[in-house]
């Protein structure tokens, strides 16, 4: 499969599929973060800890980062709670076995990015 079709099912994967089931899982409200990324800006991430790695799928256009909120007294406040959000990491897993939740990862617990690994 080509770069650009597997950019293609990735990003229809995540707002025909897993958009509606994070809104069916308590999820409040999303906004969109990082889709793309550069070289020096993936270079920027690693030093200052934020990236385990210097091969992003955001570097693909195969990473998403996605903010979760949920509502709290009248206002939005972000969901990074693992327990209430890894039934969504595991159903973006369960999708396509290229598929990796940054809320399941070893060494960086990332819970908005969602990847296709190509």
């Amino acid at each position: 499969m080509s770069l650009m079709s597997e950019q293609a099912q990735f990003l229809a994967d995540v707002f025909t599929r897993l958009y509606p089931f994070i809104h069916e899982h308590g999820i409040d409200a999303i906004t969109g973060g990082e889709l793309y990324r550069t070289q020096e800006q993936e270079a920027i991430y690693q030093r200052d800890g934020k990236s385990a790695t210097s091969n992003s799928m955001h570097l693909q256009r195969c990473a998403i980062d996605l903010n979760l909120f949920i509502r709290m007294n009248g206002s939005f406040a972000i969901q990074n709670d693992k327990v209430k959000l890894q039934p969504i990491f595991d159903y973006w897993e369960s999708l396509d076995p290229k598929n990796r939740s940054g809320g399941n990862f070893k060494t960086l617990y990332d819970p908005g990015h969602f990847e296709r690994h190509v």
